[in-house]
């Protein structure tokens, strides 16, 4: 079982890991042209890849391993610093790593619980915007050793011992299984939808860091709140009260608020579409986060955000509710 101080490294490694991927992108001189072929490419290595990563994750079961040599890809990226693309596809592959492994070995520590995820998972977003917001603030070699920091770190704490994947095989989904994956599928690419495509007139300063803040904790919490409650119930009172939030989110402290609440359902998905794929963890985690990189798309290919208002992200958080209140159907029948 994985102690307090192995969760306290990963979530620290998945920081300074999302931490660097950002500094190195701010770092890089780009066209608007290569901006956007930077943002596709490093999202579909970052986000995508962990779909096949995770398979090979799972029978490789060797989860540390995995980790930290995501880390040391991250950082060997800062060596492409004079070519963006070539930087956004090695960053990618090494977040991309990174996360399949940490993820896998957070994912088997839980068993029953989310509260361990949501913690792990919390930390990415500050990471980034620490990473740009200190783009022009610290020299490069200091980040770089910051990783190589972290990853020997892990390699102390956690270990290479062999992990505790199960036999990887491909399950016999239980009734409405696949049916439930679908929905949580769905559910995240909205939230990935919605995470790009929301922005606030308040949103300058001071109230940029709390909002990312919100983020954090939303995630952290979520997963501590529902192993309390229930994940149905945390579904509907967290994006319930959100999504009323949204209506009024022209206003900083509602609009900070909803983020919070919003966040609090992301370790529960994760969660769940584990405990439907347990015999293929790591393709589970990397199943989501595809769902990350689809909800990205319209924002790298310029398609309007229509429902970038109030009452278009209330709406979207009322669907997200509905998705996720019968995505978690598997479970109400396995009480």
């Amino acid at each position: 079982m994985m102690r307090l101080k192995g969760l306290a490294v990963y979530t620290a490694a998945h920081l300074l890991v999302d931490f660097g991927c950002a500094f190195y992108a701010f770092n890089l001189a780009m066209s608007s042209q290569q901006r956007l072929m930077f943002i596709l490419f490093y999202n579909f290595c970052a986000f995508a890849l962990q779909l096949p990563l995770g398979l090979i994750a799972d029978k490789l079961n060797r989860n540390k391993l995995v980790a930290v040599a995501g880390i040391a890809v991250v950082a060997a990226s800062a060596l492409f610093l004079s070519k963006p693309l070539a930087l956004g596809i090695v960053a990618g592959i090494g977040n991309a790593l990174f996360h399949v492994g940490g993820g896998l070995d957070v994912l088997n520590a839980s068993t029953q619980k989310s509260s361990k995820l949501g913690v792990f998972v919390s930390s990415g977003a500050m990471g980034l915007y620490l990473g740009g917001v200190l783009s022009d603030k610290i020299p490069l070699w200091v980040v770089t050793a910051l990783l190589l920091g972290i990853g020997l770190l892990v390699f102390l704490v956690c270990g290479f011992n062999r992990s505790m994947n199960v036999n990887l095989e491909f399950p016999q989904l239980p009734q409405y299984g696949a049916i439930a994956v679908a929905l949580l599928l769905l559910v995240v690419i909205l939230r990935s939808y919605l995470g790009m495509t929301a922005t606030f007139a308040w949103k300058s300063g001071a109230l940029v860091f709390y909002s990312v803040l919100a983020v954090v904790l939303g995630k952290a919490l979520g997963g501590f709140v529902s192993d309390a409650i229930g994940a149905r119930t945390t579904t509907i009172v967290s994006l319930g009260t959100a999504a009323v939030l949204f209506l009024f989110s022209n206003h900083a402290i509602c609009g900070i608020l909803a983020l919070f609440l919003f966040n609090m359902t992301m370790p529960i998905t994760l969660w769940a579409v584990a405990r439907i794929l347990k015999t293929m963890k790591g393709f589970s985690f990397g199943l989501l986060t595809f769902g990350l990189f689809m909800g990205v798309l319209p924002i790298v290919f310029g398609w309007s955000a229509p429902l970038n208002t109030p009452l278009g992200l209330a709406l979207l958080t009322v669907v997200s509710l509905v998705l996720l209140y019968f995505g978690l159907m598997h479970e109400v029948q396995n009480e």
